[in-house]
């Protein structure tokens, strides 16, 4: 799974004081967040000319926000002058994490899945055009991870478990260009679906098959497949489960050819309840 370091949001964080209309400069609690989601991006911590120049922000302007975190607990500075999360923010990041039902539900599945395939498992649910990875299991030991993180995210059209979980939501083709919008979706791969018909075309796919597949559309030699999950609603999936494996040793399909072991494996978190 590809998760970039490019800060996605307004590039100038502005000043005190209100925005003019239409403006994208961001001001007062937004300019804090922004930084703190721009920080979150830096495990090992970053300096603030990197941290200025990722933001497009005027130093004095980031430096102020970095000390509003700091006051606060979320932001930390080592000794070599470089900030990273703080203590506060990772306690609370993971006591939420912790307290998530589906987190501890569907771990054990995750588990078996990466045992028996040798390939990374995840969950993961939908968040408007993207997906949010809540759980994951890496392999056994010895074998080749990928990059993927917990609480990281994809584009929805890219991915199996998004276009898993856009199938029970969009139904014509309309809805799909309605969901597109006038901005054009991300090409990750040559294999990406980027039109509105080819999109609305696997989701059909997908929908009468009941498993939603990526075939290298998300990053090349990697390739998924999902499945949904039900954690929080009889009829509506919470979420999917996912394997991810690196194409050349697992060819997609493979994957499909194991689906009913998949399923078995998935039990009664895998069905519906009428």
């Amino acid at each position: 799974m590809k998760h970039t370091q490019a800060y996605e949001g307004p590039t100038d964080l502005g000043e005190d004081g209100p925005a003019g209309a239409g403006s994208s400069r961001l001001v007062g609690s937004d300019r804090v967040l922004a930084v703190l989601k721009v920080l979150a991006r830096y495990p090992g911590g970053v300096g603030l000319e990197e941290l200025t120049r990722v933001i497009g922000s005027p130093k004095p302007t980031v430096h102020r926000a970095l000390g509003a975190l700091r006051r606060a607990g979320l932001a930390d500075q080592d000794a070599r002058g470089r900030y990273g999360l703080g203590d506060e923010f990772l306690r609370m990041a993971f006591a939420h994490h912790e307290a998530r039902p589906e987190h501890l539900r569907v771990r054990p599945v995750l588990e078996a899945l990466a045992h028996r395939f040798g390939e990374t498992a995840h969950y993961a649910v939908l968040d408007g055009h993207e997906v949010v990875y809540r759980a994951k299991v890496d392999p056994p030991t010895g074998a080749v991870r990928l990059t993927s993180t917990i609480g990281g995210r994809n584009p929805a059209h890219t991915t199996a478990v998004g276009k898993l979980l856009l199938a029970g939501r969009l139904s014509a083709r309309e809805e799909v260009e309605a969901w597109i919008g006038d901005s054009p979706l991300e090409r990750r791969t040559p294999r990406t679906l980027c039109a509105a018909a080819d999109l609305h075309r696997e989701l059909v796919a997908a929908r009468e098959r009941g498993y939603g597949v990526d075939d290298q559309e998300n990053e090349t030699g990697v390739n998924c497949l999902a499945l949904p999950v039900f954690l929080t609603s009889p009829t509506t999936p919470s979420g999917a489960v996912s394997v991810s494996a690196l194409a050349y040793r697992m060819p997609l399909s493979t994957l499909v050819d194991a689906l009913d072991e998949i399923r078995a494996l998935l039990g009664p978190l895998g069905e519906p309840h009428r």
